[in-house]
């Protein structure tokens, strides 16, 4: 089973599983601020999951990558949407500063 590493804690999780639901599973959270009531709970809209993730993970879809050109990301920032990415291994996750997380 993969681990998920977040804000100090260890997370087990099947493989294939969504990041965002196996943090919120954990009472994790990957919103900042008011993006923690005010997003789209998990369609790949609003961008506020954006999260640094550090290994084995699916790659990016349409959606996501739509999204992650619209400011304030863009795809040289190096985030993925937490609810668009599946786990597939160890993997370390960052959330950075900024409503979106989009500071790294």
């Amino acid at each position: 089973m993969p681990t998920v590493y977040y804000q100090g804690e260890e997370i087990e999780c099947e493989e294939g599983a969504v990041l965002r639901d196996v943090l919120k599973e954990a009472g994790l959270s990957v919103h900042n601020g008011a993006t923690r009531t005010l997003n789209c709970r998990g369609l790949g809209q609003c961008g506020s999951c954006a999260v640094q993730v550090d290994g084995e993970v699916s790659e990016p879809g349409r959606r996501e990558k739509a999204r992650l050109w619209l400011p304030p990301h863009h795809p040289s920032h190096d985030v993925r949407l937490a609810c668009q990415t599946r786990v597939e291994g160890d993997v370390e996750v960052t959330k950075g500063r900024g409503l979106w997380g989009q500071h790294v």
